[in-house]
């Protein structure tokens, strides 16, 4: 320390003698063992205990499928982290395995900016493949915080849109459906979604690890409100002036003409409880549309207490869609109508 505290080193003014010891320690440190242990400005440490407290959060969120105590939730992968980023919620870190640090430089807009207010960490490969959901991860993930969504937030229209355009997952028990489902509402212009459980089974959370990867970010975008019971989320929506769309798999047997030709009656009739075809449906009104589980539908009496129910004709011999595939039906249609009333209404440039 006497070669240190000699007047010959050029110190700034007013320095304890503390921060002395702690300014000239790389000073101290033999030139060939700083170089080997330099790295870039700004860049943190290697973390390389499997029991580091980042490590376990990372790990409960992506492996455990679980949210954080403080109710974060794991996003893994470049693109899908891209998307977290873009979302506007909230990031409570961001990690980086060593071959994954070959990313940062697409993500570094997002990341590099004097504002960001997480860290951005980095371990082995080994560690993060030991935390990673998927068997080839990418070596990025995130930890994330969905947006909160009221009733309010959620039946209310957006500007770009004619009216509300809500999906209901009740008793969808796969993630992989809650997430393509999400995605493919999202993708035709829903509005917002819920989750809720129906008499027959609960619903995947949309923010497990599965369910963020099959809606490939929409999660993120779209306003959520989980966890509902579904009897008050319908009475809810009748109040707000949301009409109810029960998705039925219970119809008629026949071709598909026969089943057209018994919906025509039905309208003609004005019986209410006969099943609608999607193109039925006047899709630019407030609409909620309520998806039930994969096996047995909704129950009855909830298909009772919706204002209509709705049906895909098929041709016979097809049982059913999958809850996926019969969504996406559906809101392409919806789709239709909602961007051609619109350019109706644009007219002529």
């Amino acid at each position: 320390m006497r070669e240190v505290l000699s007047p010959k080193a050029e110190l700034p003014a007013r320095v304890s003698a503390r921060g002395l010891k702690f300014a000239n320690l790389q000073a101290m440190a033999t030139p060939g063992k700083a170089a080997r242990n330099a790295r870039p400005a700004g860049e943190s440490a290697l973390l390389t205990s499997r029991d580091n407290r980042w490590l376990k959060e990372f790990r409960m969120a992506l492996r455990g499928g679980l949210p954080t105590e403080n109710g974060f939730v794991g996003v893994e992968g470049v693109r899908l982290v891209e998307e977290a980023l873009r979302s506007g919620c909230r990031i409570q870190a961001l990690l980086f395995s060593e071959s994954g640090q070959r990313h940062h430089e697409r993500l570094a807009p997002l990341i590099d900016r004097p504002e960001i207010g997480f860290p951005t960490l980095r371990t082995t490969d080994r560690l993060f493949e030991g935390l990673a959901d998927t068997e080839h991860p990418q070596g990025v993930a995130a930890l994330v915080k969905p947006r909160q969504t009221s009733f309010d937030d959620l039946v209310r229209t957006p500007e770009s849109a004619c009216a509300a355009l809500l999906v209901v997952l009740a008793g969808v028990q796969d993630p992989g459906n809650v997430g393509t489902i999400l995605r493919t509402a999202a993708a035709f212009g829903a509005t917002g979604g819920a989750t809720a459980a129906s008499g027959v089974a609960g619903t995947a959370s949309p923010y497990s690890p599965k369910a963020l990867r099959a809606s490939a970010g929409a999660a993120l975008h779209l306003p959520i409100l989980a966890g509902m019971s579904l009897p008050i989320l319908q009475t809810q929506f009748k109040v707000a002036g949301i009409r109810t769309l029960a998705s039925s798999l219970r119809m008629t047997a026949g071709s598909s003409a026969a089943i057209v030709a018994q919906h025509a009656r039905s309208l003609q009739e004005g019986i209410a409880t006969a099943p609608l075809a999607p193109w039925e449906v006047d899709w630019c009104q407030p609409i909620a549309l309520l998806v039930g589980n994969e096996g047995a539908g909704l129950p009855e009496e909830v298909e009772r207490s919706a204002d209509a129910r709705i049906h895909i004709p098929m041709a016979s011999g097809v049982e059913s869609l999958n809850a996926a595939a019969a969504a996406a039906v559906v809101f392409y249609e919806a789709a239709r109508q909602r961007n051609s009333r619109c350019s109706r209404l644009a007219g002529p440039d």
